[in-house]
């Protein structure tokens, strides 16, 4: 009976992760204004540009790859990538967290490691 139990429970556990994991659907983009009108390559020149997409994240002045996605208790999903920056050589690993808005459930906000808040995004039309 325990063990019959304890498969239910993992099996709710892993209901409960894929509605998490559809809750930040990442298979279109998403963007800020010019990240949108750029995810098909730099189309208008921007200061500021926010895109991400299920495999990265570019903003103006850097592109960062995903190597690793994780779905959180909470619903938010932290991404380990690799970022290439405007007029630096190499790469360097960095963490974000991708999360709904509390304004507006449709839109994401990209946070930092440190917890700077990089952006709001909405998804593209």
């Amino acid at each position: 009976m325990r063990a019959l139990y304890l498969a239910i429970a993992a099996a709710s556990l892993m209901t409960a992760g894929s509605a998490c994991a559809a809750g930040i659907d990442l298979s279109k983009p998403y963007g800020d204004k010019y990240g949108c009108i750029n995810r098909n390559g730099q189309e208008v020149a921007a200061d500021q540009m926010l895109l991400l997409t299920d495999k990265e994240l570019i903003t103006a002045a850097s592109a960062c790859t995903f190597s690793d996605k994780q779905m959180q208790a909470d619903g938010s999903l932290v991404v380990t990538a690799k970022c290439e920056a405007e007029g630096e050589e190499g790469q360097a690993p960095i963490k974000f967290t991708i999360k709904r808005s509390k304004k507006n459930a449709k839109k994401l906000v990209v946070t930092g490691e440190d917890g700077t808040v990089m952006g709001e995004v909405s998804r593209c039309k």
